[in-house]
């Protein structure tokens, strides 16, 4: 009777921290949505590389400081957990930060947000093998949906033959999805809040040594002040506490629901493109946002099994 009452008591506590993990999702959506013009309003003034350095260094700073208040510990307990950190800082951070810049340089806001969101295929391919986290019946559908959005949404594309800006918006969703999946199979044993502010510390590092091979430095002589809230914005908004969440998120539910539940981000960030920058929406992307949207309502309001979700870290 006792383990029966314990069992109940440990499904009780994992659907609570799901659903707070779930609400933190819907959060989630909006800020990294809203955080794709307004990067696009920095990329306008400042170079890619010199954006991104100081993006991390604002999420770094900002993320110190979180944890200072909060008195979340920065411990990693050891060489495994630092070269399981750097690793995830790499594929998480990095790649997808530089990725992603570099394709808004080369393509329209609207189609990267919408592009660099194929990362919950990848995710839920990864996943399987690496996680054992068979997609559910739910997941399936809204990788389903998922995918005949992107078809939708990139046909036009490649009827005049695919831009560099797409294939690397698809690859900056490949490193997300490959992050993602690492960081649960990983499982450091730490604060995830302070995992998160290491790993945007390593991200600046990385980021500005390559700042420095290949723009010779930082450059923000053409920099207005919009060029400059947008920096702050990205930094402490759309890298920090967008990062602490999605950080946190990860350990408490499946990598699949997780990656799913990102999907409604693109559908807000093409919605304040528009409404910001002034990208007009055809047909097809209406079409495709609203089979996107479904796939991120599947994600979120799908029922989850307890013996996916990791227990968050007590060290």
């Amino acid at each position: 009777m006792k383990i029966s009452d314990n069992d109940s008591f440990a499904r009780a506590a994992a659907g609570v921290g799901d659903v707070g993990a779930r609400l933190m999702l819907v959060i989630l959506c909006l800020i990294w949505g809203v955080t794709w013009p307004v990067m696009k309003i920095a990329l306008d003034e400042v170079p890619p590389l010199s954006m991104r350095a100081s993006t991390a260094g604002i999420g770094a700073i900002t993320m110190l400081a979180i944890c200072t208040v909060g008195r979340r510990s920065l411990r990693v307990p050891n060489a495994r957990a630092w070269a399981h950190v750097f690793a995830a800082a790499l594929l998480n951070v990095v790649s997808f930060s530089v990725l992603s810049a570099f394709a808004q340089t080369a393509t329209e806001t609207s189609r990267v947000a919408i592009l660099t969101y194929t990362m919950p295929i990848w995710a839920v391919l990864l996943a399987w093998p690496v996680l054992g986290e068979r997609p559910s019946r739910v997941q399936a559908i809204a990788v389903v949906s998922c995918t005949v959005g992107l078809v939708i949404l990139i046909s036009p594309l490649a009827a005049a033959g695919l831009p560099l800006g797409a294939l690397l918006a698809v690859a900056a969703g490949l490193a997300w999805a490959a992050g993602t999946v690492y960081l649960k199979w990983a499982r450091i044993n730490a604060d995830p809040i302070g995992v998160t502010s290491w790993q945007l510390t390593i991200s600046f590092f990385a980021i500005a040594a390559c700042m420095l091979v290949f723009e010779g430095g930082p450059h923000f002589g053409d920099a207005h002040a919009d060029g400059l809230f947008a920096l702050m914005f990205s930094g402490m908004f759309g890298t920090a506490i967008a990062y602490a969440m999605w950080f946190d998120i990860v350990p408490r539910v499946p990598a699949a629901t997780a990656s799913l539940g990102v999907l409604g981000a693109p559908v807000v960030g093409v919605v304040a493109t528009v409404l910001i920058i002034g990208d007009r929406l055809t047909a097809a992307d209406v079409i495709g946002f609203a089979l996107i949207f479904a796939a991120s309502a599947c994600a979120v309001l799908g029922s989850v099994s307890p013996r996916l979700v990791l227990r968050r870290p007590t060290a």
